[in-house]
């Protein structure tokens, strides 16, 4: 037999690799995925090709998306995107609109991948508790659990009549005569797996074989198919139910494909029974084996026997869910296995996660080393992020939820949501494998993703983002009529870029674009048009400057979770609170969201050098009707005579420039309202030759506020000025240190922080080390480190590490 796999491996033909979509896959790896009320979420996100899983730098724009139990979207980040890699923060605050504990979503896309529908959109559960047990929510609390047990008590007996079982066999179908393996899933209404053992038996009653579940409700068994005997199965469930499934249809021909491992050798096996081998005897079968939509190896069998068999040469196909599929003579497939490429014991990596204590004491300092090499010792290069958290505030189930390996490798490729994915991928769990082909034989069997490789839309109608863009057009002011070749002036002003210029001429039909502009938080934009003699002149229209979210359709049976996660969101709820009340911090005095704001001194520096004098609009400022008054008021030397600005010692005008667009008349800045100006600057004399002609009576530049919305009595149709949101600006981990200097940082109190440690940018040096450190909460717990990234050649990788705070 063994002879028989070589020569038939040896029939099989590399195949050349062709051009395949740039599709992206995005996975969000976050701190936690349970977390109360008040506590901030934070991520990283990891953008890659779809096939290689190697960091992909295509699109600059993810939206990041929270959504809430009623399927609404209360919060999107706009995630800026760097080499594949971003990172961003949620509060879970009511000013956000977490209004109440339950089951949120976060989701992630790009704009390129929805030409590619919802596959390929980042999705996953997060759990919101309230600990806060005050007296004005106990009864209500009370209330809810004791309606909740005795909901429970009653829906008992009808869930456990409640059984759903499905048959899948092995290739796709059973064929008559021949030995298959057929695969079952048990579960209840809601999807919960249950535990079932049952027998198969013939028209006469006549016990065939039995089986019993092996692991989340799945399981399998062989048997011979006949088509004469009428075959049924007789399943008991672990509360005594019992139901009564047919067999699926035999059919009277056809192949079958199958897989085993022997000893870690992944063996294919191709059946058929007399009857279709004597139609095909001597004719040859094509095998095409796709990871990830990819062909990696293509090849031709013949049909000597009604059974040949193969060793898959998985040292040439990547990691991940290959698809294996056999075609006849006329190209049309037979059938079909899905099996796991399994090389976690082959990889060059050794990479390793350690802490330089296993116990420490409570505020102790904490040293991570993370090494990143191959096996031969040479440095390798990765993007990694960690997250030290104190292990009671988050589900025991959170050990097997997703991480980077099962969701790039496994969960990602397979339609719906997998129970404990990260179970498959635990190298401790010696039965990881043989679970993981009982999935695929199941799950895998009716939603595998990559049955059609998908194609780039030939003209696709959500574009790649390589930056913001600000497009539209100049019109006549009465009529559509285009005006071309006028100059159009667009400036961004916020705290983080400061104030960004760039101009752009109108084309044939009127149109602008500003392509790949950067711009961060909050921020004023103001664009102006201005025709060739430099008149305002025109209407200028603006493209919407963003594309509307993707609908949504989450959907959460808070019943189910009530039945199977209450006492352990109970216990959770009491470690957190239990650190309120050993610290002195009583729930009820526990302040609301707070935003502190304090006056700070501009030193913001002047875009065109340095002004003779330079004036700022404070609580010290007198209030003013108008503009004009104000710049009388701060500027001397100053005359305003019928909206016309001018300085005493020149004859004409003085130039004016709002937010850095020259002003062409001072009647075009009366909407201005004082309140609204940060600062004024003044240029005249020698200082003002900068400016050239136009500086000559002296240049008054006025400053308004970011993020504010002067209200214009009339409208200027050649001028927009609005404000938008750009790229989310992502906050700094709090992480600092204690004693009589410690600084206090309400968001992230050490006493209730569950996560005691985060870092998006987790990066080996050219050594392939890199260390971190920390300080330790006051609290006696035990913390687990996660370490989750990819290395540059696109493979997935999870580190973890433990310890404890004693005393």
């Amino acid at each position: 037999m063994l002879s028989l796999f070589v020569l038939i491996t040896g029939l099989l033909q590399a195949q050349d690799k062709t051009t395949v979509p740039n599709i992206e896959k995005v996975y969000v790896h976050t701190d936690r995925s349970c977390y109360t009320v008040g506590e901030s979420l934070w991520y990283k996100a990891y953008s890659v090709l779809a096939y290689n899983h190697m960091l992909l730098d295509q699109s600059k724009i993810l939206y990041v998306e929270l959504i809430s139990p009623n399927s609404k979207i209360i919060a999107r980040h706009k995630t800026r995107l760097e080499q594949g890699v971003g990172h961003g923060d949620f509060k879970l605050t009511d000013s956000l609109g977490v209004k109440k504990p339950g089951v949120y979503q976060l989701r992630a896309y790009t704009n390129w991948d929805r030409n590619f529908g919802d596959d390929f959109v980042f999705k996953k559960e997060i759990e919101i508790i309230d600990v806060f047990n005050d007296d004005s929510n106990k009864s209500e609390t009370n209330k809810k659990q004791n309606q909740r047990k005795k909901t429970k008590e009653e829906t008992e007996p009808e869930i456990k009549q409640a059984l759903q079982f499905q048959f899948f066999p092995e290739g796709g179908n059973l064929v008559d005569g021949v030995i298959s393996t057929v695969a079952f899933k048990a579960s209840d209404n809601f999807g919960n797996p249950q535990k079932v053992t049952g027998r198969v038996v013939d028209s006469k009653g006549e016990l065939v074989t039995l089986f019993a579940s092996l692991h989340e409700g799945m399981g399998k068994f062989q048997i011979q198919s006949d088509l004469q005997s009428s075959l049924k199965a007789e399943i008991t469930s672990e509360h005594g139910k019992t139901i009564e499934v047919p067999l699926p249809k035999v059919s009277e021909s056809g192949f079958l494909i199958g897989a085993s491992k022997i000893k870690g050798r992944d063996i294919i096996s191709i059946k058929t029974n007399a009857k279709t081998f004597q139609e095909h005897q001597g004719e040859t079968v094509a095998i095409v084996a796709r990871v990830r939509g990819i062909s990696y190896f293509e090849g031709e069998i013949q049909l000597n026997t009604q059974q040949v068999s193969f060793e898959l040469p998985k040292d040439q196909i990547p990691e991940g869910i290959c698809q294996i599929t056999i075609y006849d003579k006329n190209a049309l497939p037979q059938s079909e296995r899905l099996v796991y490429i399994d090389k976690r014991d082959e990889e060059d990596l050794d990479i390793s996660l350690t802490t330089n204590k296993k116990v420490y004491k409570p505020e102790e300092k904490v040293e991570i080393q993370v090494v990143s090499k191959n096996k031969s010792g040479q440095p390798l290069p990765a993007s990694f992020s960690l997250a030290s958290i104190d292990e009671s505030s988050v589900n025991k189930t959170s050990k097997y939820g997703t991480n980077i390996c099962s969701y790039f490798l496994m969960e990602s490729d397979i339609k719906g949501q997998v129970r404990n994915p990260a179970f498959y991928f635990d190298r401790n769990n010696s039965k990881r494998l043989a679970c993981l082909d009982l999935l695929l034989l199941t799950q895998g069997w009716r939603d595998f993703l990559w049955k059609t490789l998908p194609e780039n839309p030939k003209l696709p109608k959500y574009a790649i983002e390589t930056g913001f863009s600000v497009a539209g057009m100049v019109k006549q002011l009465l009529g559509s009529k285009p005006k071309p070749n006028n100059n159009i002036t667009l400036a961004l002003l916020n705290e983080k870029e400061g104030m960004q210029l760039f101009s752009e001429i109108s084309d044939s039909m009127g149109r602008f674009s500003f392509k790949d502009v950067g711009y961060t938080g909050k921020t004023t934009m103001m664009v102006n048009t201005r025709n060739e003699k430099g008149k305002g002149k025109g209407e200028l229209l603006l493209d919407s400057l963003e594309s509307k979210p993707m609908s949504t359709n989450f959907k959460y049976e808070a019943f189910q979770q009530d039945l199977v996660d209450t006492l352990e969101l109970e216990s959770i709820k009491k470690h957190v609170y239990n650190k309120y009340i050993a610290y002195g911090v009583s729930p009820e005095n526990i302040l609301d969201e707070v935003e502190i704001i304090a006056q700070k001194k501009d030193e913001t520096p002047s875009y065109y050098g340095n002004p003779e004098y330079k004036y700022y609009v404070d609580e010290d400022t007198p209030p003013y009707s108008n503009i004009y008054q104000l710049i009388q008021f701060l500027v001397p030397g100053v005359l305003v005579t019928n909206d016309t600005i001018r300085f005493m010692r020149f004859n004409g005008p003085a130039h004016i420039i709002l937010d850095g667009f020259p002003v062409f008349s001072s009647a075009d800045i009366s909407y201005i309202m004082p309140e609204n100006v940060d600062r004024v600057e003044v240029f005249k004399g020698p200082s003002a030759a900068i400016f050239g002609p136009d500086g000559g009576n002296g240049v008054i530049l006025i400053y308004t506020k970011i993020g504010s919305v002067n209200n214009q009595p009339k409208k200027e149709f050649h001028s927009i000025t609005k404000t938008v949101d750009g790229y989310y600006d992502a906050r700094v981990f709090y992480s600092g240190s204690y004693g009589e200097d410690a600084e206090f940082d309400l968001n992230n109190n050490d006493v209730i922080r569950n996560t005691l440690y985060w870092n998006p940018y987790v990066h080996p040096d050219d050594k392939g080390v890199v260390a971190v450190e920390y300080d330790n909460s006051k609290v006696e717990t035990k913390v687990k480190v996660m370490l989750e990234g990819l290395t540059l050649s696109g493979i997935p990788v999870v580190r973890t590490a433990e310890y404890s705070i004693e005393k």
